[in-house]
Order: C-alpha cells, then structure tokens, then sequence
C-alpha cells in the first residue's frame, strides 16, 4: 500500500482508497506520481475562473463542476489557498459548465447545493434589517439547534430530520416554537428562489405537541367562594370592584384599563371595546346589573378621560395596575389568580347559565362566530343584557 494525494484537499489517501477519507473526493481516477497517459485529461477551467471541472469517470454523471469561492491564508505554511465548494456533478460536460456559471451569478440558483447555512445566512441578511435585538437573538439560538444539518443541501432534509432535532434539543415548549417559525421562515425564502417547491415545506408538519411550557399556567377560574369573597373585601378597598367588573364583563384586563368614558353609555348600559388583539374584540360589551353601579361610581369619580384611574386620578399601565394593586389585593385575600382568569370565569358563567354561544362569544369578543359588526340595533344589546344577567 502507497499514500498519495488527494487532487482535491492535498491530504494522503490510500491507493487503495475509493474515496478521500477526508473530502469524500472520487479516488477512482487519481493514479500515484506515474506520468499520466496521453487519454487521461487534466481538470478544465470554466470560464472567468470559476472553477473547474472534473471527469471523474463514475458511469453516472462523471462531470464534478467545483466552484472557486476565493482565496485563504494556510496558517501552517502560511500560503494562500483556494477555497472550493463542489457544485454538483453532472452527464455531460456542458451541464457542468452551465451549472457553475449560473453558480457564479447566484449560488441559490442551485437547489440540489444551496445548504441548510446557505439559506439562513442569506434570508437572515434581508430579514433582520429592522429586527430588534431580541428577535434576532430568538433565530440565532434557534438556527444553532440546526448545527448537525448546517452543510446538508436544504431541498435534502427531510421532515424526520426537522423533528429529530426538536425532540432530541432538551429545549421547552417557547425555545422550539421559535425554532418551528425560523423553519417555516427558510420554508417560505427557499420556495421564493425556487430551492425548493411549495409542496416541499415540511415545517408545518414539525410537531410540537409533546413538548410543555415549563412558565404555563393553567387558568383557573374563580371558585364561587372566591366571588363571595370579593364582594364582601369591596367596601375596604375600592379597588376589589375592578375584579369584580372584570368577572361580570369578560373584557380583556388592557380594554378595562384603556376605556374611555367617551365609549361609555350608562343609559343603555354598555361600552364600545374600540381596540382589541382581534378584529372580532372590537365590539360592544353589555354591563350586567350587579357592576352597573361600580361602573357609574368610577364614570363620576374624577376628571379622568379613562374609566379607571389612580388615587392621583391618572389613567393605568398594565404593569402598574399589576403590580400595585392586583397582586396586593389577591395576596390579602389569599387567592391566586391571573387577570386573565376573570375572563375565563365569566366564560364559565356564562355557559353555566345556558346562554347561547354566539352570545358568549360576542360578549367576550371570541373569535370564529363571524359576530365582529359595525352596527347594533337594539334587539342586539337588549339580548346581550339579558344573557349578561344571567351570571
């Protein structure tokens, strides 16, 4: 047995070798030091020195087409080298010239080569123009659970592959879903420089399911003895009636905080929800009797352009309302409770109570009933006050 050299990355390869221990290069055609017979063809320059191509003389697509990426500075010998990437290989001679110079014009015009690296490096260079940094920060811990797959050529990982990493990663339920939405996000940039067909996306069979989130917190209504409870705290501290109206309207914590008196009317005895997560939120909310006059005791209170307000008369910051005065008050009932909890409490009043779902989900702004209007006749709130008083 002889060593030689790899024609590809110098290293020393067997005679014997098929391939290059070290590059995987065809060793099949590399003779040792003997001069090379008259038939044997040296390696051919494409045009403009975009690489080379090699006749590798496999009996399928023989044509090796090796692209030139540049130059680098060998830290052992301190000589400049270049640096390589092979293409593809390809039946004739001619495919692999046309398929270095399409190479040299765009490197994603290349499917069967462009690399799991390769597209993230290129969507995130146009994708987190105006990211903030926290953002970034979410894709760049997510595309590093990719390392074991980074050189594969994108159009080449299959759906087994995409979960194995999410299963195997020992990440939480947040991590990976950022994870998921990096892989829908190259999905989506690839299928736009035809890497890879729109049938091909795989990301949205990644399955996330088993996967829990250890800061979740499972939402909990508030007993009925809580509620009795609230009622009776009311009188020592005028903050309890927020709870209340929170529980007998099913708002969102931030409508109640953001209401204006001007979307408010104690006559008819409902508010306008004028901006909500949802397009189905923005709606009008019936004000059952029992908070009626919670409502109309902050409307008169002060001169504040919100229903709500502090001691100082100045309209609330969720953080500030939370910590301030929610969590105090919950401590001195010794509850446990989210503000999102009262929502689901009147939600399970409400059903309790027998009141339709359509009517639910207009109360509490729901979506998937089509209830979003612009126009409510009276019959309308009429039947969400009666539904309202129900609980």
């Amino acid at each position: 047995m002889a060593l030689i050299k790899c024609p590809e990355c110098s290293g020393n390869v067997s005679d014997k070798a098929p391939t290059c221990p070290h590059c995987g290069y065809p060793m099949n055609t590399v003779t040792t030091s003997k001069p090379r017979s008259k038939r044997q063809k040296r390696p051919s320059r494409a045009a403009n020195g975009a690489g080379s191509i090699y006749n590798t003389g496999r009996p399928h697509k023989p044509f090796r087409a090796v692209a030139t990426l540049g130059f680098e500075l060998d830290p052992v010998t301190y000589k400049s080298k270049q640096i390589r990437k092979t293409v593809g290989y390809y039946e004739t001679r001619e495919e692999a010239v046309v398929a270095l110079a399409r190479f040299k014009i765009n490197p994603l015009a290349l499917p069967e080569t462009t690399t799991v690296r390769e597209v993230y490096e290129r969507w995130s260079a146009k994708h987190f123009e105006n990211k903030k940094d926290g953002t970034i920060k979410k894709y760049r811990a997510a595309f590093n659970l990719l390392v074991p797959i980074w050189e594969k050529p994108f159009a080449n990982v299959h759906l087994d592959e995409w979960q194995a990493i999410a299963d195997n990663s020992e990440k939480n339920a947040p991590t990976l879903k950022d994870y998921k939405i990096l892989v829908g996000q190259l999905y989506k940039f690839a299928i736009m420089h035809d890497i890879v067909k729109p049938e091909q996306d795989k990301s949205k069979y990644i399955d996330l399911s088993s996967f829990s989130n250890p800061n979740a917190r499972k939402r909990e209504r508030f007993t009925p003895e809580e509620i009795e409870t609230l009622w009776t705290l009311r009188d020592s501290d005028i903050y309890y009636t927020v709870i209340l109206m929170l529980i007998y309207t099913g708002v969102r914590i931030s409508e109640l905080l953001e209401l204006r008196k001007e979307n408010i009317n104690l006559i008819e005895r409902w508010f306008d929800v004028t901006a909500s997560k949802t397009s189905a939120g923005v709606r009008k909310v019936p004000i059952a009797e029992k908070v009626y006059p919670f409502f109309e005791y902050w409307y008169h209170l002060n001169d504040c352009e919100y229903l709500l307000s502090t001691p100082d008369g100045a309209g609330f910051k969720y953080r500030n309302y939370y910590d301030s005065y929610w969590t105090p008050l919950m401590n001195t009932a010794q509850m446990n409770h989210t503000p999102h909890d009262t929502r689901h409490t009147c939600i399970s009043l409400l059903t309790e109570a027998a009141v339709d779902e359509r009517l639910i989900q207009q109360i509490v702004g729901h979506k998937g009933a089509n209830v979003t209007r612009s126009v409510y006749t009276h019959v309308d709130i009429a039947n969400l006050l009666e539904a309202i008083n129900k609980i």
